[in-house]
């Protein structure tokens, strides 16, 4: 892609060089993009009244509203010290003065008690109303024009913002926002007023109107974020210039000073340039920064914690297979083990197995110039599995995808644009082709494939839950990746990747035993469940909550290790398997409470009678319980677990059924 425009006629201003306009090259860069939506024309003040209250959905006729012209505030001082002070800014008439300000007090005061706000200083609400004041709107079309652009298009919560816009950089720009990071320039530093007052506070009056102009006639909320993008990858040779992060903060607060109203046109098209090259599934992960924001102000969201890069909805990396033409073209990069890729992939997907990035770190690198090499001729062939977005899926489990939060890492720390992440992996991608009719996966394997193996284990919902709410929906919900814990394991694999050196996870069906087993079939392998056995593990009647730090630590506990249980109608459960001589312990983790936990199970190792896993999927380890019949045993109960460390816990059970009995 051409690299950015930058402003020019820079001129010295507080030790570094400030920007005054939008030079040739935005069009230059514009025009090798031509699809993009061009920018409106600036209208009259005349006529921008009429189509200001147009886009914003604000009706000519309807009956006024009735203002409660009781002015009783805690805050009432500050706020009409603010209406003045803006108005002696605007410098109205003489005799106009009190009047506006009186308008502007009264909107302000009643929409702070129809929707039980505080008012603040500084909060972006005197500086939108300011373009508002210059329409000479009544004072019954001033508050529907505030409110509709407050409930609209200024976003909810600052750090929300900031979230999705640091990912919309490293997005298009990973370099800077590296550099970002590493000086610690927040965005709530620089872009807080751009946010709350859209542009007002900082740009002046003629091109804060023209900037909503477009920004109102597209009805698009998140046009801001773009714009913010790009400023700030303009404004990148400076960031870069600067010594210390205060410099870099008080550059980006300055940076939109420099626009003037004839660059406005340029400057939103290729903001919008931006957003048709961006992945659109940040509009619903984030959609709750619009929507309900002044109803809906304690909603609680599950995107707190910041992804290690843009997410892309299963349904958007799949268009093309859909049948629609519009949109990104991804080129999809498979990052789970051989056997699971040869058990069903996307037939357009690469394979790239992250393992390698530690086993054999030389076939790693050899493997990403292939990556890069033919995602280079597939783009000059326009080959169906073309695409300059790369997209990395995981197998959709913790345990295995951690090694491709390190490949992505990798791709970022080399700066690579354009880099996202299939949510829920290949887990969401078997549930999304199972829904659409006409979609295969190619290679699939019944047997091999994971999501099937998750999903013959129960389809029907516990406590009458919908059928369709599969094991294999429940477990990919399960294990969903919680970004602090995503970054830990990279700050670990930095410092310490000989941690993450792979385990065998195998139970060998040669391993010795004690006399209990002699002249019977093993009891510990390797090969498929099989099938007929019921599923009937108790959960016990005495389910004690505990400290799960406190109760791991007990001198009797000789390891422990962090499961899925997985229950009779296939909920999978958040837990840790405790070991000690005699007995293992099942803890459920308590959703509402960060270090507690229920007992669920408690098992005597001594009736345990068979431990079984599966070759394609060992992590998934199935107990069976019972008692002796003659040669065999009757098998009367079945635990299943699915534990990361599978082989270390079957080894360590059978080393302590073992010990029971060698004679003594």
């Amino acid at each position: 892609m051409t690299s950015l425009p930058k402003m020019a006629d820079a001129e010295e201003e507080n030790g570094w060089e400030l920007e005054t306009s939008w030079t040739s090259e935005l069009h230059d860069a514009l025009d090798e993009y031509p699809d993009s939506e061009p920018a409106m024309e600036t209208p009259e003040n005349q006529t921008r009244t009429h189509l200001w209250q147009d886009y914003l959905d604000v009706k000519e006729a309807g009956k006024p509203l009735i203002f409660d012209e009781i002015f009783d505030l805690p805050e009432q001082n500050q706020l009409r010290n603010d209406c003045q002070q803006l108005v002696e800014k605007l410098g109205n008439e003489e005799e106009d003065k009190v009047s506006v300000v009186s308008d502007l007090e009264l909107v302000l005061t009643c929409y702070c008690k129809k929707f039980d706000l505080k008012y603040e200083s500084n909060n972006g609400w005197i500086e939108i109303l300011a373009p508002l004041l210059a329409l000479k709107l009544s004072r019954d079309k001033l508050y529907k024009c505030f409110h509709a652009i407050r409930s609209k298009f200024t976003p909810r919560d600052i750090s929300d913002v900031e979230e999705l816009l640091r990912l919309l950089i490293l997005y298009h720009d990973p370099e800077l926002c590296s550099i970002l990071d590493s000086k610690k320039v927040l965005a709530s530093t620089f872009c807080t007023n751009w946010f709350r007052s859209l542009f007002a506070s900082v740009c002046n009056l003629k091109v804060t109107q023209c900037m909503w102009d477009v920004y109102f006639r597209l009805r698009d909320s998140y046009l801001i974020f773009f714009l913010a993008l790009v400023i700030l990858i303009n404004a990148k040779d400076q960031i870069i210039a600067s010594n210390n992060k205060e410099t870099i903060i008080s550059l980006l607060n300055q940076a939109p000073t420099s626009l003037e109203a004839d660059d406005v046109q340029d400057f939103c098209s290729l903001a919008q340039f931006y957003a048709s090259r961006t992945p659109q599934s940040f509009r619903k992960d984030y959609s709750h920064l619009f929507e309900n924001q002044l109803l809906d102000a304690n909603r609680d969201d599950d995107l707190r914690n910041q992804s290690l890069c843009l997410p892309v909805s299963m349904e958007e990396l799949l268009q093309l297979e859909l049948g629609k033409v519009s949109g990104l073209r991804f080129f999809v990069v498979d990052c789970r083990p051989a056997d699971q890729y040869n058990s069903g992939h996307l037939a357009t997907a690469f394979h790239l197995d992250a393992s390698l990035m530690l086993q054999e770190p030389q076939a790693f690198a050899t493997a990403t110039e292939e990556l890069l090499r033919t995602q280079q001729e597939s783009l000059a062939a326009g080959s169906v599995a073309a695409g300059e977005h790369l997209c990395f899926l995981g197998s959709g489990r913790e345990d295995e995808d951690q090694f491709v939060y390190m490949v992505v890492a990798s791709f970022l720390q080399k700066h690579t644009q354009h880099v996202s992440w299939a949510r829920g992996g290949y887990l969401v991608l078997h549930e999304f082709t199972k829904k659409n009719l006409g979609m295969v996966l190619a290679d699939h394997s019944i047997r091999g494939c994971i999501a099937c193996n998750l999903i013959t284990q129960s389809e029907i919902g516990e406590d009458g839950d919908n059928p369709k709410n599969t094991i294999f929906t429940r477990l990919a919900s399960a294990v969903k990746t919680r970004a602090a814990e995503v970054n830990q394991k990279l700050v670990d694999y930095i410092q310490n990747p000989h941690a993450y050196q792979p385990v065998d996870r195998h139970v060998s069906s040669k391993d010795k035993l004690g006399k209990r087993y002699r002249n019977m079939e093993s009891v510990f392998t390797i090969d498929d469940d099989q099938d007929g056995d019921t599923d009937n593990a108790s959960l016990g009647e005495n389910q004690s909550v505990v400290s799960i730090n406190t109760w791991l630590k007990k001198p009797e506990i000789i390891n422990a290790f962090q499961c899925h249980h997985i229950s009779d109608s296939g909920f999978a459960y958040l837990s840790h398997l405790a070991v000690t001589k005699t007995h293992f312990y099942v803890l459920r983790e308590l959703e509402d409470k960060s270090d507690s936990a229920r007992i669920v199970l408690e098992r005597d190792l001594s009736y345990i009678v068979k431990i079984t896993s599966k070759r394609k999927q060992p992590e998934l380890l199935t107990f069976r319980y019972g008692v002796p019949n003659d040669d065999t045993y009757t098998i009367n109960d079945v635990d299943r677990f699915f534990i990361p460390k599978a082989g270390d816990a079957a080894k360590l059970i059978k080393q302590q059924i073992c010990n029971q009995h060698i004679p003594a």
